[in-house]
């Protein structure tokens, strides 16, 4: 029953595994770039301080924010069906988690980016960037 269910959906295991490959390699070569991006200051703050571009234009605010809240959500689905099947499920949960807007979004960052083994390493990939350290 098994092989029957592999052999007749093999197009789709070897679609799947192509994309959770793609994900990879590009999560894998975008993460320096992303880690220097981030503002020093960024996780200094105890709150964020709410965003003077979302009061300019409304309209594109709203798209952009619909746009990257479906994408999100999006990636923290197809996460889950790749902790069932061949793929980065928790890598693309945690890409989908971070790209979508919800209460506390700050404060678990936060707490993720300043525990010491995760701190060092994005200190240690902004080195390699020539970017300052975070601040705490």
């Amino acid at each position: 029953m098994i092989i029957e269910l592999i052999t007749a959906n093999q197009d789709l295991l070897v679609t799947v595994g192509l994309f959770s490959a793609l994900v990879f390699v590009l999560s894998l070569a975008s993460l320096p770039w992303l880690v220097a991006q981030i503002p020093d200051d960024y996780f200094a703050q105890q709150k964020r301080h709410p965003q003077h571009k979302t009061k300019r234009f409304p309209g594109l605010w709203l798209l952009v924010a619909v746009i990257k809240n479906t994408l999100g959500g999006l990636l923290l689905f197809a996460g889950f069906i790749m902790l069932f099947l061949p793929g980065q499920g928790i890598l693309t949960m945690v890409a989908g988690l971070m790209m979508m807007n919800y209460p506390g979004k700050y404060a678990l960052e936060r707490r993720i980016a300043l525990s010491p083994s995760i701190f060092s390493k994005l200190n240690w990939l902004r080195h390699k960037a020539n970017k300052p350290p975070l601040q705490r």
